[in-house]
């Protein structure tokens, strides 16, 4: 990839897989500041443009919000954080 991530945001679903349900849900190249839906594979979380911490979780509670109004999915993450949130 041509930008950095920390790899597989989300936990697969049982019944789903998580990159199909954000693209279902128009969520392809979204973004939170400097932090985007990777526009290759839409389970990535990516560093798009000087993204902070704030902006990579807030991203993540936005996809979590619109799958989960919109599918009845809940996505759990699959990352680890470290440090205060």
């Amino acid at each position: 990839m041509e930008q950095p991530s920390a790899g597989s945001t989300f936990k697969r679903p049982q019944g789903s897989y998580a990159s199909k349900l954000i693209d279902e849900c128009g969520l392809r190249g979204f973004s939170v500041g400097g932090a985007q839906v990777s526009e290759k594979h839409c389970g990535f979380v990516v560093n798009a443009d000087g993204a902070t911490c704030a902006d990579v979780l807030g991203l993540i509670a936005q996809v979590q919000r619109i799958v989960r109004e919109k599918t009845g999915f809940s996505l759990e993450p699959e990352v680890r954080f470290l440090g205060e949130q």
